[in-house]
């Protein structure tokens, strides 16, 4: 898949994005996201605010620090970003579309993780199905796993292969995790759901493991 292919595949999510926001009332959008902490609200918010340029960066590193770190900087200013009108956040998500530029210092891999995963934050709560094309989820898994500073999938997953069963993908060594590689995409995201539909030996023991933290 070439840039241009993941671009599109980008513009089509953030179509069927809006179009799921639209439909929303207002107290969906009050409801939690698969991002913990977060509502519905503050993701598409989040999403609103890809349109961030250079010239907004000073301001995002006085916001990190303020707030302790890049984490709780974005989450401080999806939920300022959240106060605004509803249709104004679609308005912002909207104008996107054809718009094939992403954040400063990252590239359309980075894009593509954001465009595929943060609509799933919003749709499976709300038990809505928004359809995620294999090929770009493969294009988004597969930065997801080589990144050393996003999520650290091959550190917290040391001593599982994850194998895709819709695309021609497949990362690391252990105990076998399979299924389609857009729930493979949200699990290695941080994304519980995304276990759902995997399977194999290492898939049971991840859902051990978590059953067990969340226990405790």
């Amino acid at each position: 898949m070439n840039t241009e292919d993941v671009w599109r595949a980008i513009d089509d999510q953030r179509r069927r994005l809006v179009a799921l926001l639209e439909g929303l009332s207002e107290q969906e959008w009050q409801r939690p996201s698969l991002c913990g902490g977060w509502t519905i609200r503050d993701v598409a918010a989040h999403v609103a605010l890809q349109n961030t340029t250079w010239s907004a960066l000073p301001k995002g590193i006085w916001i990190a620090i303020r707030e302790g770190g890049m984490n709780p900087a974005i989450a401080a200013v999806a939920r300022e970003h959240a106060r605004l009108p509803t249709d104004q956040i679609i308005s912002e998500i909207r104008d996107r579309i054809g718009v094939w530029r992403p954040l400063p210092s990252l590239t359309y891999r980075e894009a593509a993780i954001d465009y595929l995963v943060h609509p799933q934050d919003i749709a499976i709560p709300l038990g809505r199905e928004l359809p995620m094309p294999s090929d770009a989820a493969m294009v988004a898994v597969d930065r997801v796993w080589s990144s050393d500073r996003m999520f650290h999938a091959r550190k917290r997953y040391k001593g599982y292969r994850f194998v895709a069963t819709d695309a021609d993908w497949s990362a690391g060594e252990g105990a076998e995790v399979s299924g389609p590689v857009g729930g493979l995409l949200l699990l290695l995201t941080g994304r519980r759901a995304g276990l759902t539909n995997l399977s194999g030996r290492g898939a049971d023991a991840i859902r051990t493991q978590h059953s067990t933290a969340t226990s405790q």
